[in-house]
Parts: C-alpha cells; structure tokens; sequence
C-alpha cells in the first residue's frame, strides 16, 4: 500500500472513530476480480481495507450501506463494522474499511445450521416495496432499485430488462435473441404467480461472499435491495457451495412455498446476465437457454 493511501485512511480514520490509529503493516489479500484488498495490521488490532481507482465513485458508499441494512435485520450473522467509507479524492483512490474477519478454525458443521437459520432471519427483514434507497452494483454492474409496489414489474424492468439494456449496448444482441427476451419479459406474470414479500437481500450471494468465521458465519460484499427472498436463494444454486444442512436450517426457519423450484432457474437468469455482461463468454449461451424454458 502506499504511503499516500495509507496516510489518508489513518487520518479518516481518526475523524470517524475518534481514535488515532496507526497501521503498522499491511497484506495484500486475494479472492477479489474487482477491487484491491489488504488486511491491515494496526496498533488497535486488524482491519479489513479496500481501494479501487477504477470504478464507480460511490460503488464504496452503496456497499457500505448495504452492510449497514444487513446489520439492521439482527439476524444471528455476523455482518461486518464498517469504519470508513469515502468517494476517490484528488489522486486517492475509492476506500472501504471494515473489521476484519478471522477465519474459523476446527470444524465448521455447526454454523451450516446457523448460516440457513441467519439467511431466514435477513429475509424476514421486509419493506412494503421492492428496491432499496439508492441504487448500487453487483459486482461492477449498476442495479437500479427504484422503489416499486409490484415485484413482476420490478424483476421485469429494473433487473432484466435494464440489464438487457446494458448488454445490448455493449455486447449486442441478436434479433432472434431479443424475440426470445421479449417472451419471456411478457410471460413473467405467468411464472411469478405468488405475491412475495419484500424481503432484505444479500444480492449477491454465491459461496465466495460468505464465511465461517470466529465470530459465527459473516456475510461479506453485499448488492443488497428488498426483493422476493427466491432471488438470493436463486444465487446459492447458480454455483452450489452451500452444504444440505444450510437449505435445510433455512427451511426450518422459514418455509418455501411449495412451487418456488418452478423459478429458481428464472431468478438465475439476471446472474448469468450479470456474468456475461461482465465476462462475456458461455454465460451469454446459458442466459439465452434459460430465457427460452421460460419464453
């Protein structure tokens, strides 16, 4: 890190908490395609840090607040502290500072159960509307979360049409490709028959953006908005990662309805937009074949 940098998050540091904190050393972390990371060492123990001079300006800020509403729903995860949160300044880059999380150690088979009870308990967490208070990003993606009373038109404009939007700007889409989307948008109310809840979302919810920590399972990098609790669950399944007992803590804690395994490849659809949009390649081939089951 450098010294700039490092100067700068000790002194925001010391403004927001009141305390003067010195980092006495610092370690770059893998695991992330977007953003740098670093666990910091400091005379007032470790830190979580992150800075990125490349991407949205407030992408730090919406993440921030996202962490700050999976907090809110008191569930039993651990969902980190943030500390710091700034836009890039001058020739400083964009700063996200948190707690750090020390890895579990031993055997991790009791917080599966704890992992599916705490998802339940965030999704009870609900509003009267689907959307969140500013719009934000999966990953590098924008998500807007315009608040909206009814979840077909906000899943249909809000998550796929807008994102089709995205992709056909900057990858195109194919005529036959955009008949088959447009099917699908209109059949939406035919597939999403229930009225769920506006449920707290994580958002982006694959096996990499939990932990089992020495605290009990943490959530980390959230893209969080109130939406139909299928949507997370819809992200758990894309890439798997969650053992049995975590499905079946959380249906113990809050029942499914018997039907929802009809939309668990349609909530899928907007990840593999999402991925294609992002990383191109067989995510656009996979979106597309879903698209048609449900068009």
């Amino acid at each position: 890190m450098e010294e700039a940098l490092k100067n700068f998050i000790e002194k925001k540091l010391k403004e927001e908490t009141g305390q003067s904190i010195s980092i006495q050393s610092t370690k770059m972390l893998g695991g992330g395609c977007i953003n740098h990371a670093s666990k910091a060492k400091t005379d007032q123990g470790n830190f979580f840090i992150k800075w990125n001079a490349q991407g949205p300006e407030d992408m730090f800020l919406r993440e921030a607040e996202c962490l700050e509403a999976l907090a809110d729903a008191q569930s039993e995860l651990h969902i980190p502290k943030v500390y710091l949160k700034t836009a890039p300044k001058e020739d400083l880059p964009a700063v996200l500072v948190t707690e750090f999380l020390e890895p579990a150690t031993g055997s991790t088979s009791q917080q599966d159960e704890v992992l599916g009870r705490g998802l339940a308990q965030i999704h009870q967490y609900q509003k009267d509307a689907f959307g969140f208070d500013h719009d934000n990003y999966c990953g590098a993606t924008p998500q807007q979360n315009d608040w909206h009373s009814e979840w077909v038109a906000f899943f249909r404009d809000q998550r796929i049409g807008f994102l089709l939007n995205l992709i056909e700007k900057s990858r195109g889409i194919s005529k036959d490709e955009k008949k088959v989307y447009d099917q699908l948008l209109d059949h939406l109310p035919k597939w999403i028959g229930h009225q769920p809840a506006a449920s707290l979302n994580h958002g982006d919810l694959w096996s990499g953006n939990f932990m089992y920590t020495a605290q009990g399972p943490a959530l980390i990098d959230p893209a969080s908005y109130f939406a139909d609790r299928e949507f997370d669950l819809a992200m758990m399944g894309m890439f798997g990662g969650f053992s049995n007992r975590v499905w079946e803590s959380y249906q113990e804690a809050y029942p499914l309805p018997s039907e929802w395994k009809e939309r668990h490849d349609l909530y899928m659809l907007y990840h593999y937009l999402n991925h294609y949009y992002l990383f191109g390649g067989s995510y656009g081939q996979q979106a597309l074949n879903i698209a048609r089951k449900y068009a």
